[in-house]
């Protein structure tokens, strides 16, 4: 089988099997083990996140919806309404200006921000993971149809010769 790797290095890339990237040689052994070289990244990435990750990306998530900004408008709606009807009876907890609102707003943004952050930078990792899948499946492909272009030449040639010798 070394054999085959070898040749089929030597043809499609002009290099020794061994002198190949990982994924040149990964793509070889796919075709002459003729195996499919596809896979899902989205579940291979998603098995390794562990919890804390899962749980950014959700919280992420959330927090770039259309379902959060309306919750946290309205919560901040209601929390001036309620201290503005309470600072008339003198009693508000967080009187205008709402330094207490305000605290609550800087601490939301600076846990937001780096969970964002962390799932973006995840993002980041599984789309270089697709790429790299993409890529082997391409020049898979592209090998794949090499190798379909050479038989083809080979049995047109293999026809002409039987034609020529049959005209003889």
């Amino acid at each position: 089988m070394m054999k085959y790797f070898e040749n089929l290095a030597k043809a499609m890339f002009g290099v020794k099997f061994n002198e190949l990237g990982d994924q040149e040689q990964k793509v070889i052994e796919s075709i002459a083990n003729k195996e499919p070289l596809a896979e899902n990244v989205n579940v291979i990435f998603h098995e390794k996140l562990s919890l804390g990750q899962k749980m950014a990306d959700k919280v992420a998530s959330f927090g770039g919806s259309w379902t959060f900004i309306l919750l946290f408008a309205a919560i901040m709606l209601i929390w001036m309404v309620i201290n503005s009807w309470l600072f008339l009876a003198e009693s508000a907890f967080d009187p205008y200006p709402y330094i207490l609102l305000n605290l609550a707003l800087s601490t939301l943004a600076a846990l937001q921000a780096p969970i964002i952050m962390m799932s973006q930078n995840r993002q980041a990792a599984k789309d270089r993971l697709e790429i790299a899948a993409n890529y082997e499946v391409s020049l898979k492909t592209d090998i794949e149809i090499t190798r379909l272009h050479q038989k083809i030449d080979d049995l047109t040639k293999l026809i002409k010769q039987q034609n020529n010798h049959d005209d003889v």
